[in-house]
Parts: structure tokens; sequence; C-alpha cells
């Protein structure tokens, strides 16, 4: 059966994002980004709170219900140069309606402002403020998308390593885990996916890591240790160039110890989650997310 919404969103991204000229400059790269989420309505009776995680601005986006004791503790993504809180509402409000938890959508600092490790920084901050908060380590869930998925990774290993008590599990969305782009799906999904290029993944990449490696385990996350991580989700599309991304991790997860689901969704693209307003397929992903950190979160 021909999916004509699925198509249509596909030609949308590659007319739109993938063949239009790469931004003369960051600002106009994240007004671009912004405004692709500003005309999405929010779930109904979604209510946001402005909030300072320990100096990290951020909002609180709860369904109506939504528990106190339970938190999404949320990375939008951006190429760590872009992004923010308020273009993350829309989707903070599908995992809240969808979990019965309450979102916190942090603006962790942006690159070239603000290079690896100001955003890994934050997000700690972030974690560390909710656990002060009386928040217990075993109710929380991080999410993150695309950059934010690989931030998520990083939190994760940072937080191991400075014995801290960990999460109850992660959900990675097209998470970005290898800024170096050494995954085959680099090449070979080149020309399925509509949004994403090498180019653009390159050039952002090095924006973040201010000349530091590529390869440093906490800005691609894909070559830390990951023994002792708590369980994770991850989601990616079949075309985009960041599969390997999932895949690899999936794999190093798993012969760590680590409890890993991978879902790789047929003919899908980056971060598709977004689109759950119209698309079936990513109303389908945001309910599989909910059930997991419900299933957590007991």
């Amino acid at each position: 059966m021909i999916n004509r919404e699925k198509d249509r969103i596909r030609r949308w991204l590659k007319q739109n994002l993938k063949s239009a000229p790469l931004p003369t400059s960051i600002k106009e790269a994240r007004t671009n980004l912004e405004g692709l989420s500003s005309w999405v309505p929010l779930q109904p009776d979604t209510k946001v709170e402005p909030v300072m995680a320990g100096g990290v601005p951020g909002e609180w986006v709860s369904a109506p219900g939504a528990a106190a004791d339970a938190v999404i503790l949320c990375f939008h993504g951006g190429g760590y140069t872009m992004g923010s809180s308020k273009a993350t509402q829309v989707n903070a409000s599908f995992l809240s309606a969808a979990s019965g938890c309450r979102a916190l959508v942090i603006d962790y600092r942006l690159a070239p402002e603000h290079p690896f490790p100001a955003a890994l920084e934050d997000t700690i901050v972030a974690y560390r403020w909710l656990l002060e908060q009386g928040i217990p380590h075993s109710r929380i869930i991080l999410v993150g998308f695309s950059a934010g998925g690989g931030l998520a990774l990083s939190t994760l290993v940072s937080l191991r390593d400075a014995h801290v008590a960990l999460p109850a599990g992660a959900v990675l969305i097209s998470p970005w885990t290898d800024l170096a782009g050494t995954g085959e799906s680099v090449v070979t999904r080149a020309e399925a996916d509509p949004w994403l290029t090498d180019e653009m993944n390159r050039y952002h990449a090095a924006l973040y890591a201010g000349g530091k490696d590529l390869r440093h385990p906490l800005i691609s996350p894909l070559y830390a240790d990951m023994q002792g991580l708590p369980p994770l989700l991850i989601h990616v599309g079949s075309d985009e160039i960041m599969l390997d991304d999932s895949r690899r991790v999936a794999e190093r997860a798993k012969a760590a110890g680590v409890e890993v689901t991978l879902e790789v969704w047929e003919g899908l693209w980056h971060v598709f989650h977004a689109f759950a307003y119209r698309l079936a397929e990513g109303k389908q992903a945001i309910e599989k997310i909910g059930q997991f950190i419900r299933m957590k979160l007991r």
C-alpha cells in the first residue's frame, strides 16, 4: 500500500532542506531550524513553564495528568550549533502524553560560541539539579534527538565515571554518535536520505569539536566504554546517513552487557518522530517510546 503522506513529507524534505543552499551563517541556520517547528501545535492542553535547572535555562512541558515525580530529561537536536527548548516543545508534548511524565527540555549552550564540552557540562548540571529537587534517579529517563541523542549517551558515560546514580534508561532518536563520520551508511544511504548530507554534518562537527579529536569518546560516544550503562532504546530510520551511528552503538553496548533495543524503521528518515502530527509511523514510534518509559519507571 502506498503511503502518500510519507511520500509527501519525503519530497518536501528533499526539496526544502537537502536541496537548499547551505546557510550563510549560524544565525541563519538557527532561524531556519526554529521556523520548521514554529507552526506545529502542541498536544492539547499541554502546559509549558520556563525553568532554570541549576542555572541552565529550559522549559517544563507537561501533558494533562503527567506525574510530578517522573521526568523525561530531553536534549534537542541541531548539530550542537542549533536548536532550542522552544523548537522541541512539540516533540516533548508528544512524549509527555505518551509516557505520563513531565518533560524537562533544556537549552544547553551551543557551538561555535560554546564548543565541547559546554553542552555536556550543561546536561550534567541539569541532571544533578533534578536529583537535588528530590526526583529519584530511578524516575528519570534521558531522551535525545540527533545530536541530543549522542549527548544523552555522553551524559550517561560522564555520570557513570563520576559515580553519580544513573537514570532508569535512555531513548536515543537517530543519535549522532560518530562525528568523524566513519560509518558505511554515510555513503550507502547518501542518495536515500532526504534530509542530511555528509557535508552538513562535517561542518557542524568541526564547530562543536573546536579543534579536538572527533573520535574523543565524549564528543563521539560511539568510541566510549559503555559498561554499566542503563537500558537503551534506539530508534533510527533505514534511509539516513547516520544509520550506522545507531547500529554500531547498539552492537558495542550489547557487547558491554547493556540492555539495548534497536529499532530500524524501514523507509524512514532522520528524526521522523518530529512528524508525528501527520505521519502514522511517527505516532507509532512515539507510542513505543512511551511504553518503554512507562516500563522502565515502574
